[in-house]
């Protein structure tokens, strides 16, 4: 045995020198889709570098600021030892704008200037105007708003951008397309990018002769994309609910760009969106996925195929739907406009109990729910007993939570960030923030090295109407939210961020807090030692 093991060393050193470049390059740290995993946990695991007792207005605050060409709405990617032809090996952050324009920074500034700068903005192509939308929430220009995915092993990152014909005012000169980008340069792969089309039979809003056919004006992304089993899969919703627009769900092969599948959550009413306040669709190990709609008509529980304000399990590989979840005031929810759509599914780690895989999933209406995936319970009248749990918070949430460490981040609008204890397969509060923000939910974010030093990272956005008001970045103790660690409040003149946008999810990693805004990404972390 040794004397073989001597003889592969002496005689394979160039088998030798890939098995070693393939391990550093597979130990190197990278946020390669939103919230870190297709679990949508939203806890980056390995940050070794920022922990509770450095994160501090004495110690912590911002160090760089990038000026971009638009409004950062997608959550920035982060991919370690990059090899960027002529220019060595780099640590890179994506960065995608409204503008449809693609980022590559050096994640630490060194350079400062872009190691490249892809634009869709050719052939006659503009962005879309917000007044073309007919809707003033992402303004003055719709790009790229959908958080990209990088694929590691083949090097590219997904991105779907909207456009408009230079010389036309028509519908049918709008035009989304899902883009391939090579990681190392920015350059198209697999002979993208290729234009979104889909149709169905259906009788819902929109359609004609028995049929519905995607709108790339009325359907807009926000949902982020999400790489499952060798697939990217988009979903759509609304600009402010300007119909007709549906819930539609595409899954495109990962290397052929070719259509695999397409499901509608509304085909024969309408509405319906997938945008859960800028997050993303869920899959687990087998390769489900879990996502949630917004407002809309729900007959399912009568024999229909709408499904507005629920919790679906699809199928990967058909996107056919195989189980789903909907509060029992589905129709009341739909009429006040709570949507449960309007925050992102979270897969909890396999619990113990008789219900090992759970969800938890929270939306306007101000409940938190926790339902089997295995078992997901369908619909009932009178109660919401079909779910395992359900408990009540302030307010509704736009976004999602975060899981670390059998805990539960979430906060709700008007409310303090809530942390619930995660035992035997049931949720407890355990701790809740000192302060309590008003107006708005955020998605937390944790960065922890393993089981040790968390800490709980969200971006207060200002407001409906916020974009002349900075945004405020804010950390916590994750062991007990109670304890605030900093804001960049505190020092204002030297940490104060860009003017916020709303739904943005900060990253952490490698000693680095990430945050987009408008026009600018600002970047905070341990500032130097004087």
């Amino acid at each position: 045995m040794r004397q073989s093991r001597r003889k592969w060393i002496c005689y394979c050193p160039v088998a030798l020198l890939a098995v070693l470049i393939l391990a550093a390059l597979a130990g190197a740290q990278r946020v390669i889709t939103s919230q870190y995993d297709n679990a949508r946990t939203g806890a980056n695991l390995n940050e070794t570098k920022l922990t509770p007792r450095n994160v501090n207005v004495q110690h912590f605050g911002k160090i760089f600021t990038w000026h971009v060409d638009g409004d950062v709405y997608a959550q920035p990617l982060f991919l370690g030892a990059v090899e960027i032809p002529g220019k060595g090996r780099h640590d890179v952050l994506f960065i995608a704008t409204e503008h449809d324009s693609v980022y590559a920074f050096d994640a630490y500034g060194n350079p400062s200037t872009p190691l490249w700068q892809a634009s869709f903005l050719k052939d006659g192509f503009t962005t879309v105007p917000a007044r073309d939308a007919d809707c003033p929430f992402i303004s003055p220009e719709i790009g790229i708003t959908s958080t990209p995915v990088i694929d590691p092993e083949t090097g590219t990152l997904y991105v779907l951008a909207r456009t408009r014909d230079r010389s036309g005012f028509l519908e049918n000169t709008y035009a989304q397309r899902l883009h391939a980008l090579a990681v190392t340069t920015g350059v198209e792969k697999f002979g993208g990018p290729v234009k979104i089309h889909a149709g169905m039979s259906g009788k819902g809003t929109g359609s004609s002769g028995g049929k519905l056919d995607f709108n790339p004006l009325r359907d807009n992304p926000r949902a982020a994309l999400l790489l499952n089993h060798g697939a990217v899969y988009l979903a759509w919703a609304s600009a402010c609910d300007v119909g007709p627009y549906h819930g539609w769900v595409m899954a495109y092969d990962a290397q052929s760009l070719k259509q695999k599948a397409v499901f509608n959550a509304s085909p024969d009413a309408d509405d319906s969106g997938i945008w859960e306040g800028d997050t993303g669709p869920a899959a687990d190990k087998a390769g489900n996925i879990f996502l949630a709609t917004g407002n809309g008509r729900f007959d399912a529980g009568k024999g229909g195929r709408d499904y507005g304000d629920s919790l679906l399990k699809l199928d990967g590989a058909s996107l056919k739907l195989s189980d789903y979840f909907a509060p029992y005031n589905v129709d009341e929810l739909d009429s006040g406009d709570s949507d449960l759509g309007s925050g992102g599914p979270v897969l909890l780690p396999d619990q113990p109990g008789g219900h090992t895989h759970l969800a938890v999933v929270e939306g306007k209406g101000g409940i938190l729910y926790l339902v089997d995936r295995d078992h997901m319970g369908h619909w009932q009248a009178g109660n919401n007993s079909h779910a395992v749990q359900t408990i009540a918070v302030a307010n509704g949430v736009n976004g999602s939570m975060s899981y670390w460490n059998h805990s539960i981040y979430v906060l709700a609008d008007s409310d303090a960030l809530r942390q619930f204890e995660v035992k035997d397969g049931k949720l407890s509060l355990k701790a809740a923030s000192g302060n309590t923000f008003p107006r708005v939910s955020a998605t937390p974010t944790v960065s922890a090295n393993g089981s040790r030093d968390g800490i709980v990272w969200l971006v207060r956005w200002q407001g409906w109407n916020s974009s002349e008001r900075p945004a405020v970045l804010y950390a916590y103790d994750a062991a007990d939210v109670a304890r605030e660690l900093y804001n960049s409040g505190q020092n204002p003149g030297r940490d104060r961020a860009g003017l916020s946008l709303r739904f943005n999810i900060p990253i952490v990693v490698n000693g680095h807090v990430y945050v987009g805004t408008k026009h600018e990404v600002d970047v905070y972390g341990l500032l130097p030692v004087r």
